[in-house]
């Protein structure tokens, strides 16, 4: 039943009838909306028909640069609407205002939805998060459940020595756990701008044994693109990491650009990988890595074919994935660019459930 037919007959009836329908109309209105706001600082997104249907992800943002404030509510969205996952997304939340502000690196309330996650997708950026918070990161990660990691997520915590937590941090001089979480779970950590930020852009090229894996199914070479730049790496990466795309610097700020020639494609970075992640508990987890994942990056209809296939992967669904996976942005999405300071103020996170 359309909301709109419920208002049909509506003379004449008793109030009581009359109440009842109302309130029908708002469940409906709700259900077709796809978004529940279980509290003022955070989103959740629930999952209709589809592979993911009873499958929980939690979608971690917090970044001053490139607007996960909007990717990953558009991500939620594609993957609850499209896929049937049921999605939590959270933001940096001003305590004082309960307004999203990715320059408060303190607050990310809601880490506690972690506890029912079947994966968690974190885009954060030096974030030095109190011991309550933080706690409920650590405890997913020891789980051996999977985790996939979006740009600036390779330097994910900046937690000072000598606290709680400090392990964890992007620089951690830790013995059993060099350069903390975006080292040890993702594969690196933060190294550099490897292309020109804000002039050079990246294209995606596919490892070539690599074509057929799962995660880059109905993908073809030189599709993904995106105007952030290529990070730096260590190569090789460590453990059993898998590189499954390399980035490519091209010359300026669009998909036709020709690739700078020279040192800087000799190699080519990886901007795409795979590994496992052995938690000190002895469980061993999937993780997913790309150091693309702006909010601008997600306009691209490749790029988000990736990240739904990865997800897929990450849960355990790959033999769900096809080349016919709907990944249609949802809505009117019109990213902001990525820069410092670039966040859209006094927007709280209901917003981002229209």
């Amino acid at each position: 039943m359309h909301k709109s037919t419920i208002a049909i007959g509506m003379c004449g009836i008793s109030p009581r009838i009359r109440r009842l329908a109302c309130v029908m109309s708002a469940l409906l209105a709700m259900s077709v909306s796809g978004t529940v706001r279980a509290d003022e600082s955070w989103l959740k997104f629930p999952g209709g028909e589809g592979p993911g249907k009873g499958k929980h992800i939690v979608l971690v943002g917090g970044d001053e640069e490139y607007r996960s404030e909007e990717s990953l509510p558009q991500l939620a969205k594609i993957l609850s609407r499209h896929h049937g996952f049921d999605c939590t997304v959270l933001f940096a939340i001003d305590p004082q205002t309960g307004e999203i502000n990715p320059d408060v690196n303190n607050n990310i309330p809601g880490t506690e939805a972690l506890k029912s996650a079947d994966l968690m997708i974190i885009a954060t950026r030096f974030r030095n998060l109190p011991d309550e918070q933080m706690q409920h990161i650590v405890e997913y990660l020891e789980s051996g459940r999977p985790v996939m990691g979006l740009r600036t997520a390779t330097h994910a915590f900046n937690i000072p020595a000598g606290t709680k937590f400090s392990q964890y941090s992007w620089n951690s001089s830790d013995k059993a756990y060099e350069q903390g979480f975006g080292r040890q779970v993702l594969g690196e950590t933060w190294i550099s701008h490897h292309g020109n930020h804000g002039s050079q852009s990246t294209r995606g090229i596919l490892v070539k044994d690599q074509a057929m894996h799962p995660v880059l199914t109905g993908i073809k070479d030189g599709e993904i693109w995106g105007p952030t730049d290529v990070y730096g790496v260590r190569l090789p990466l460590p453990g059993d990491s898998k590189p499954l795309v390399l980035g490519q610097v091209v010359q300026g700020m669009k998909p036709t650009d020709p690739p700078v020639e020279g040192a800087q494609n000799q190699p080519m970075m990886p901007i795409v990988w795979t590994k496992s992640y052995t938690s000190s508990s002895g469980k061993t987890a999937r993780v997913f890595t790309t150091t693309m994942g702006s909010s601008t990056d997600l306009e691209n209809g490749p790029l988000r074919r990736l990240l739904v296939n990865a997800v897929y992967w990450s849960v355990g669904l790959e033999d769900k994935i096809t080349d016919h996976l709907k990944t249609d942005l949802v809505g009117d999405y019109q990213p902001s660019p990525f820069k410092f300071g670039g966040y859209v103020k006094g927007r709280k996170p209901e917003f981002y459930g229209k």
